[in-house]
């Protein structure tokens, strides 16, 4: 039985107590009910028969008095109108009887006493009163004096004394009524309290069962949590109570397992990551013991292998000055080949050195104007471009945080690339151009010169790597390689964009300032809700050049050129000429 009430559920038990504390105080109404009806039938009664039979009781002794003593005032003075309290008497008690009768209902002792008091009554009257009447009206007052003798005033005492038992029999009946009226309000009181003491001692039974069943399980179950809260995950929490609060245990318990599980796998996690932290520490220190070795290399390469390459470069080109023509073609050729060897050596070696002093040898980061970047490089490449007969133009380039030195050989890379790998009969053009993309500056160099298979668009980054002889365009095929270090080490990303008409287009990003980004985002917001107004442009050429933009351009003077200019050709161009 008491597995099988620790198997009840909370709700189970609540309602079964309030069950019972319904039960008892229905069965509690029910009775009140009945013994507030029979209280109000008893008062009721006491107040609509009993009282109202008493009264006419008393009435009734009244008028009978009354015709009693009209009776002897008309015997001793024969005068009609001494017969008036008869006949009023007489009326009054038939009134009465009748009342009286209705009143006392089904109670057969007040109905058996009216019997014997309307007997003696009429007995009286046929045998007392009416001869006497008689007698004085014929005979005169003597007649009826002889007739009020001693036996008809013992007559009418039995009347009187039927009717005292009358008036008794009625005290009777009201005195029981009011003991059973009051008898029931004892009960109705009894009863007010028993129901009181069910609903304290419902109440009491409800809190201590509130204590057993849900306090203290609660108070149990929240200091294991407080346990585990303070650190004890291995804490096993177990419940007590209904079964609402042993399967609350339990998802507490499970929830406490997958913490500790999970903590467990993070003070796995956190020892792996240590361990791999003192890995990258060691591979760090390894790191800067290989830059040292690397800067000593650099050091090596920059003054002891520098100068055995320009002693040997030296003899060899003095050999070739003086014994030039002096002894065979193919003696001069060998001194040719050993020139240009040296030469292409010392080249590499000076790449090599730029390569490795990127990101290395630094002076901070300012700000950078790429408009007076692209004039430097414009000055670095005239001889190039006056050779190629090449026009360099750029338009809305940016303000941006990095290093000029390297932003300077990083865009004279690409434009000298570009005017390299032009296409024969084919004026060189270059254009460099910038659009803020987001928080980033997307700049674009664009030309129209020979173009790069898509297949081969990620292999000219590496180094040393050439898609042509070196007879068909010189250099040592490490330019673009720098030009990805000192994008990738400002924080960007370079690629070639295949998807153009003609020519080659290299891009790249570079981060840019947070009040360029929040000047175009407010431009964005003000001109949202203006209608979109596109300008057309050379689409085969400067379409990244935003309308309005003054393009500067520099290259070389022609004359079929100028006059193309002069024609109308362009308008609001700030135009350099280099011949």
């Amino acid at each position: 039985m008491r597995a099988l009430r620790q198997s009840w559920s909370l709700r189970r038990r609540v309602l079964a107590l309030l069950a019972v504390v319904g039960v008892l105080l229905t069965a509690l109404g029910v009775v009140e009910a009945a013994v507030a009806a029979d209280n109000r039938r008893q008062i009721d009664r006491l107040l609509n028969q009993i009282g109202p039979l008493r009264t006419d009781t008393l009435t009734l002794i009244a008028a009978l008095v009354d015709q009693e003593t009209g009776v002897r005032g008309y015997a001793v003075n024969g005068k009609p109108a001494d017969l008036g309290p008869y006949d009023r008497g007489l009326a009054t008690e038939r009134r009465l009887m009748a009342d009286m009768r209705r009143l006392a209902g089904g109670d057969r002792t007040i109905q058996d006493q009216l019997d014997v008091v309307q007997t003696q009554a009429d007995e009286w009257r046929s045998v007392v009163a009416i001869p006497t009447i008689a007698a004085v009206r014929a005979d005169g007052t003597a007649a009826g004096q002889r007739l009020l003798g001693e036996e008809t005033r013992q007559r009418f005492d039995r009347l009187r004394v039927a009717t005292a038992e009358l008036q008794e029999r009625v005290t009777a009946v009201r005195d029981k009524a009011a003991a059973r009226a009051q008898h029931s309000s004892t009960d109705l009181v009894v009863l007010l309290v028993v129901a009181a003491l069910v609903v304290l001692i419902a109440g009491t039974v409800l809190l201590i069962a509130l204590d057993r069943t849900v306090i203290r399980p609660l108070t149990g179950l929240a200091r294991q949590v407080r346990e585990v809260a303070s650190g004890d995950f291995q804490h096993h929490i177990s419940g007590s109570g209904p079964p609402e609060f042993v399967r609350l245990s339990a998802d507490v318990d499970a929830m406490r397992q997958k913490i500790a599980d999970d903590l467990a796998e993070v003070r796995e996690a956190r020892q792996r990551i240590e361990w791999v932290n003192t890995q990258l520490q060691k591979q760090a220190e390894e790191l800067t013991r290989s830059n040292r070795d690397l800067e000593q290399f650099a050091y090596v390469a920059s003054h002891d292998l520098q100068e055995p390459l320009r002693k040997v470069a030296s003899f060899c080109q003095l050999l070739q000055r003086r014994y030039a023509g002096q002894i065979d073609e193919r003696a001069d050729q060998y001194i040719a080949f050993a020139v240009d060897g040296a030469q292409r050596m010392q080249r590499l070696i000076n790449d090599l050195l730029a390569f490795s002093r990127i990101g290395r040898l630094t002076t901070g980061f300012v700000q950078v104007d790429l408009n007076k970047v692209m004039g430097d490089v414009a000055g670095q490449t005239e001889a190039a471009r006056q050779y190629a007969d090449a026009e360099l133009t750029w338009t809305g380039l940016p303000v941006i945080q990095g290093e000029e030195p390297l932003l300077t050989n990083l865009l004279a890379n690409l434009v000298s690339n570009s005017i390299k790998f032009r296409r024969p009969d084919v004026h060189p053009k270059v254009h460099v151009s910038a659009r803020l993309v987001g928080a980033e500056w997307e700049i674009s160099c664009r030309d129209n010169g020979i173009g790069i298979e898509p297949e081969f668009a990620d292999k000219i980054f590496v180094i040393f790597q050439r898609l042509h002889s070196k007879d068909a365009y010189p250099g040592t095929g490490i330019g673009l390689a720098i030009a990805k270090k000192i994008v990738e080490y400002h924080g960007g990303r370079v690629w070639v964009d295949t998807d153009v008409p003609e020519g080659t287009t290299i891009r790249f990003t570079l981060p840019a300032r947070s009040e360029d980004v929040e000047a175009a985002a407010a431009t964005d917001a003000g001109t949202a809700e203006q209608p979109e107004v596109f300008q057309a442009r050379d689409a085969t050429f400067s379409d990244d050049a935003p309308a309005g933009t003054p393009e500067q351009s520099i290259g070389a003077d022609r004359p079929d050129r100028a006059d193309k200019d002069s024609e109308g050709g362009r308008t609001g161009d700030m135009r350099e000429t280099v011949g």
